[in-house]
């Protein structure tokens, strides 16, 4: 499960079928994804959710051809969140590959080429929209300003497509998410909105549930993106912890003979040495012996003991002319698909997104990203398909908590950051779950695979579809959705819904150093009944006790059957079995060895507790120690919230065995919710009591 320096535990090892789809085009020149968003072209709203490199930018180019020449819009504008990513909306010959139109923009109406500041061309907007022409591309704070300067009534009739949405969010601090908001009240617009991780780091949702439940979605998923490729095979995910400066311990995960992207630690960051130019000096130090600069790139040329000269691109240099240098020779057309112009790319801020390497093999990322956006667009650099390239990484470089250190607690965060970020990535690169509620009528779904023998009538059964890379897993008393809203939040949004959860501080910290696992008194269902059901409450509170419920189950149902495929993907011995199939028999072999799946079960296990024996091998015992300690010290017993919260699972106990749960019951969970009545029954005595 290590690579070769045996330094990195990935978290997650997926390996891929490499079955070629994902690549291949139809008659009209689209791949897969950009076909499946193109039969939604004649939606008003419509959101695309899909990894990195599956071709977003064109699959917007071919629906807003539609809409101009056959929906009756008058113009499209296009606004990304940075200028470097208006590359991606260039002029492309689509009648090439079959299309009926070619996608043309004006040199003029490409803002992101124009001088200036981002959010300094709102005049032109303005000019662009008076003017015969139809399309534009601009920065996200040139669109922002032209808003505020002409009113939304000015853009009746436009498409307006926002590229990387998630840096769009509903909170009123959002300026460009008030204005949306006002565009879709208005409804005088279309709306595209394309991305590659649709959770926003912050956890501020992106739309409100009432304009959210508008948009019409077209998700494609990670695991039908890298299943579908020809040469990728592998991903690993994982974490590394060093102590003392991150510059002597970076050769320990980084293999110079693969492609790198390097994202040094900000300088305001605990990882960070605040001599970021000595940072990389060191660096390239440890890599060999310099020889100079390239004249024509600027690139850093280094020869290493083998003879080997690495070609290396430093896009931290504070010296603006040199920098421009490098990141023009790395944006070089005609080197787009020459796997030797560059070796090892570092970076502080650029090159997360928008950013096209396709031979990049490694990105490895030193401290943790405050964003767990930012972590999938940095793991979307390695994930490109590139003739001789069949396996990926990432990787997280993380500072080891040192009980001498003033700034554990700090240490601690970034800790459960860099888990929570490794929970979310696994369901994110895991296939799709559909969950359905196991009846007496219950029969197999056309185009799944139930394994060896086949579907049984008599027991839950687990299908898997791998062409659409999908689950049908059947769970004995699952509360399924009633409305359409809770429909559409079980098939679309549980890793939103999941991202919330691990990142609930308080829920991470419980879950990894309180659990049974850990030698702790936090009982699962605290995790999976409480915790969840307060997250489904907050976010959702627009939908009935039931369809909370049902979201609740649905969520930690897809959370713990990837954690428990994890583990059981095992061997014996602790090796990882990564065939194409890992996680599909990870997740048959769980349903075939518990007597029935059934939701209680599920409800009973805690989510973090394979993350924690991963964490086991990756820090110091002394570490894992002082880190439960510092969480040790911050317990509290139970709070009126907590208690309340009990209360109502114990009257959903009532209902379901007809007696209210025992404070003497061996059963830890009935004896929890016990409690909780129990002290709600003091409470009142106490308040009446003066």
């Amino acid at each position: 499960m290590t690579n070769k320096n045996n330094k990195s535990v990935p978290s997650v090892s997926v390996t891929y079928a490499q079955n070629g789809t994902s690549t291949k085009s139809n008659e009209l020149g689209m791949r897969p994804m950009q076909e499946r968003a193109y039969e939604k072209r004649g939606e008003q709203y419509l959101l695309i959710k899909s990894p990195p490199a599956s071709g977003k930018s064109r699959a917007l180019m071919f629906i807003a051809l539609d809409k101009l020449h056959n929906q009756g819009l008058s113009k499209a504008i296009i606004t990304v969140p940075e200028k470097s990513i208006g590359s991606s909306f260039a002029d492309e010959p689509l009648s090439k590959f079959g299309f009926w139109a070619d996608w043309q923009v004006v040199p003029k109406w490409n803002l992101c080429n124009a001088p200036g500041e981002d959010g300094s061309k709102a005049a032109s907007v303005g000019a662009f929209l008076n003017s015969e022409d139809r399309i534009l591309v601009c920065p996200h704070a040139t669109f922002r300003n032209a808003v505020e300067k002409f009113g939304v009534v000015a853009f009746d009739d436009c498409l307006i497509a926002v590229d990387e949405f998630p840096h769009v969010s509903a909170s009123p601090d959002n300026k460009l998410g008030a204005q949306l908001a006002e565009l879709i009240a208005r409804d005088r617009v279309h709306v595209v909105a394309m991305t590659g991780s649709y959770f926003r780091g912050d956890a501020e949702p992106v739309l409100m549930p009432h304009d959210e439940a508008k948009f019409d979605t077209v998700t494609y998923t990670y695991y039908e993106q890298l299943n579908g490729y020809k040469h990728l095979k592998a991903l690993d995910i994982g974490y590394f912890f060093y102590t003392g400066a991150y510059s002597d311990d970076i050769l320990k995960v980084l293999d110079p003979t693969e492609k790198t992207i390097i994202h040094i630690p900000s300088v305001n960051s605990r990882e960070s040495t605040k001599d970021k130019i000595r940072e990389v000096e060191h660096i390239i130090e440890e890599l060999g012996d310099w020889q100079g600069t390239d004249p024509a790139t600027g690139f850093q040329l280094v020869k290493r003991a083998d003879g080997r000269v690495l070609r290396i691109a430093d896009l931290v240099d504070d010296d603006a002319a040199k920098r421009d240098k490098v990141s023009a020779a790395l944006k070089d057309p005609a080197q787009k698909n020459n796997r030797d112009h560059v070796d090892i790319i570092i970076a502080l801020g650029m090159a997360k997104e928008g950013f096209d390497w396709i031979w990049c093999e490694h990105a490895l990322t030193v401290g943790y990203r405050s964003s767990l956006t930012e972590i999938v667009q940095i793991i979307g650099r390695a994930t490109r398909d590139a003739e001789g390239k069949t396996r990926a990484r990432f990787t997280n470089l993380i500072a080891e908590p040192d009980a001498s250190e003033e700034a554990v607690t700090e240490a601690v965060n970034d800790t459960l950051k860099a888990i929570a970020a490794s929970l979310l990535m696994e369901q994110v690169l895991a296939p799709r779950f559909n969950f359905t509620r196991k009846t007496a009528t219950s029969g197999p779904v056309e185009g799944f695979d139930y394994g060896e023998g086949g579907y049984d009538p008599n027991k839950c059964n687990v299908g898997f579809d791998e062409e659409s890379g999908q689950f049908q897993i059947e769970i004995k008393g699952l509360a399924e959705p009633k409305t359409k809203e809770a429909e559409r939040i079980c098939q679309e949004d549980l890793n939103e819904v999941i991202a919330t959860f691990v990142q609930d501080k308080a829920t991470l910290e419980k879950g990894l150093f309180d659990g049974e696992h850990a030698g702790g008194e936090t009982l699962a269902e605290e995790l999976t009944q409480l915790r969840m059901g307060k997250i489904i409450k907050a976010r959702y509170p627009e939908l009935d006790d039931h369809d909370q419920e049902a979201v609740r189950q649905h969520a930690i149902a897809a959370l713990n059957l990837t954690q428990k495929a994890k583990e059981a993907a095992l061997d014996d011995d602790g090796t990882d079995k990564t065939g194409s199939n890992a996680l599909i028999h990870g997740v048959r072999k769980f349903a075939m060895d518990v007597r029935e799946l059934d939701i209680d079960l599920i409800d009973r296990i805690n989510p973090f507790s394979e993350a924690y024996a991963i964490l086991a091998k990756t820090m110091s015992e002394a570490s894992l120690k002082q880190v439960a300690a510092v969480i040790s010290a911050k317990k509290v017993q139970l709070t009126p919230e907590e208690a309340r919260d009990l209360a109502k699972r114990a009257l959903k106990f009532k209902q379901e065995r007809g007696r209210l749960p025992s404070i003497t019951s061996p059963d830890a969970w009935e004896k929890r919710m016990a409690e909780g009545v129990a002290f709600l029954a003091r409470m009142k005595q106490e308040a009446a009591n003066g």
